[in-house]
């Protein structure tokens, strides 16, 4: 299923070993504020250490575009990092040079190192073959481990690995088989559950898994389209105008596909959309003038329950509310817990439902969660990811 080499495929001992992570998280005061990305590294980084490799790493953070920003500097993340592994992890203030191939040269088997920000540098994001071969210079092997940018064809993602020969890391490796398996060997029934504010960010996942999966619960935003191009008003309900067009035909589609499509049958509506405002529970058909839909009813959950109890496999993208403002979270947190009490093995992709798993405390309780969002829906509408067609064949 995995047809990419790894870290266990090379000869690591003494090896200086450029190492891509996916350390681009929420800061808070100049201090991490969640470490999940940082801690799905652990696993290749430990590896690599006990290997007695000599491991640079390299990530983005936020968007600099190109300009060196303070707030931006990896320094807090190197913090972590070394708290995590309990031991110091130093950075250094370049990307690539002299100060970079100077500290890589004096490392000893076993020593980790962190370079500053790779998007300071404005070569990163246009991929200059010139910045990922001086990028590669100092090392001899690449291992990409971030999944999370695998679709974004930047320098230290896919242009690196034109110049020195590059492997998955433990996690890309874990990215891929899992995700490879909800397409290409799913337990059955399969029921596949799309969230989140748009139909458009989704469409070619939804016509993937119209070939595929056996039930597909649609919930959040992107039902209001549905449910609108299937004839309902839904009064103020957020809703893409220029997508009922595509969504009338994806409910079309629905009807002649081996796949059952599942929209709400019922709606938690709102006039003021913020923390314990006024709301009351409506059937689609109900919802007037003023007012928006913001969540799924309990009815829905009761419906997505029970399909979910009668799932072999369930993959969840998105969540079905404005999960952030309660108690309109109530039916992401409703199904969240479904499935975590279901004998189903689930796959869950995007990091707002990421964020949302870990506050509920049920991430523990899922068989496998992705770390990228827009690289998961990328591979699972079966695009071809740079940062992954970059990486050795076995």
């Amino acid at each position: 299923m995995n047809r990419k080499q790894g870290i266990n495929d090379i000869e690591l001992k003494g090896k200086k070993i450029l190492v891509r992570v996916d350390f681009n998280v929420p800061l808070e005061g100049g201090a991490v504020r969640d470490d999940t990305r940082i801690r799905a590294a652990l696993p290749t980084i430990n590896a690599l250490i006990e290997a007695g490799a000599r491991i640079a790493l390299v990530s983005h953070l936020g968007r600099p575009k190109g300009e060196v920003k303070a707030e931006l500097k990896m320094d807090p993340l190197a913090k972590r990092l070394g708290e995590l592994l309990n031991k110091p992890v130093p950075k250094i203030d370049s990307i690539v040079g002299e100060e970079v191939e100077a500290r890589v040269n004096v490392m000893s088997d076993g020593d980790l190192v962190m370079l500053e920000n790779v998007r300071f540098a404005k070569e990163e994001e246009k991929n200059d073959p010139d910045f990922a071969r001086i990028l590669a210079k100092p090392f001899d092997f690449f291992v990409n481990d971030a999944f999370g940018t695998a679709h974004r064809a930047h320098a230290s993602t896919a242009g690196v690995a034109a110049f020195i020969p590059a492997v998955a890391g433990l996690l890309m490796q874990k990215e891929i088989e899992e995700l490879t398996r909800c397409l290409e060997e799913p337990g059955r029934p399969l029921t596949v559950i799309m969230g989140g504010a748009k139909v458009s960010d989704k469409i070619r996942v939804i016509h993937r898994f119209f070939d595929l999966a056996d039930n597909l619960l649609v919930g959040g935003g992107m039902a209001n389209t549905l449910l609108i191009a299937a004839g309902y008003s839904l009064g103020a309900s957020f809703h893409e105008e220029e997508q009922l067009t595509v969504a009338a035909e994806l409910v079309a589609e629905s009807k002649k596909s081996r796949c059952r499509l599942v929209l709400p049958s019922d709606l938690v509506v709102t006039e003021d959309l913020r923390k314990n405002s006024l709301n009351k529970v409506l059937p689609p058909e109900a919802v007037k003038e003023s007012w928006k839909a913001v969540d799924i009813g309990l009815e829905t959950v009761a419906m997505f329950r029970k399909v979910i109890e009668q799932s072999a496999m369930v993959v969840w993208n998105g969540p079905l509310g404005v999960f952030e403002v309660p108690p309109y979270d109530r039916g992401t947190a409703e199904v969240a817990g479904a499935i975590a009490e279901s004998a189903a093995y689930s796959v869950v992709g995007g990091g707002d439902l990421v964020a949302a798993l870990e506050k509920l405390k049920l991430s523990d309780k899922i068989n496998f969660i992705s770390t990228g969002g827009g690289a998961t829906l990328e591979f699972w509408e079966g695009k071809e990811l740079p940062g992954i067609v970059a990486l050795m064949d076995k």
